[in-house]
């Protein structure tokens, strides 16, 4: 396993569409072992394949309370939401930097697991919310269009909460 640098704001990467995986390689495993180690070697609860600069439909998410186990979705999918929350977001591609994104506060995901099986995932609240940040990056989406208001910079007394995705 090893570290990757994480793409930031400005690299084109993160605004382009990734593509399907359509099967698992070798190289998909050590991407996916790397995604993980790099998502808590910075602290976020999630990160998206194009933020390490490959334009892979892979995701890794770790909310820590809310899910007991690390999520790795392949290819996901959004297939039901509900609901609506609006809170500070962060991003580890947008460092230092937090926004108000209203989103919804129930989603259900379907996606394939490491084997390529299809798993479902449901999450609430700040696994909702990382699930369709996360989601959005695979579409070349990144959260900072989606803030309401303007961004503002993390405080040192902030950093301890904050969710950065």
């Amino acid at each position: 396993m090893a570290t990757r640098m994480i793409r930031t704001l400005g690299d084109e990467c993160l605004n382009k569409v990734c593509k399907e995986v359509k099967e698992i390689t070798p190289r998909t495993l050590e991407l996916i072992d790397d995604m993980f180690e790099t998502m808590y070697e910075a602290n976020g609860v999630g990160l998206a394949a194009p933020q390490v600069g490959v334009l892979k439909r892979i995701c890794v998410i770790d909310v820590g309370m809310e899910e007991p186990e690390p999520i790795l979705l392949i290819n996901p999918r959004i297939v039901e939401t509900s609901g609506e929350q609006v809170g500070n977001e962060g991003c580890l591609s947008v460092p230092g930097k937090t926004g108000v994104v209203r989103r919804a506060n129930y989603v259900k995901v379907v996606a394939l697991n490491e084997k390529m099986e299809e798993i479902e995932v449901e999450g609430t609240e700040l696994l909702a919310r990382a699930l369709q940040h996360e989601i959005d990056h695979l579409n070349g989406k990144v959260y900072v269009d989606l803030v309401e208001g303007e961004l503002q910079d993390v405080k040192p007394d902030d950093e301890e909460g904050e969710e950065e995705e």
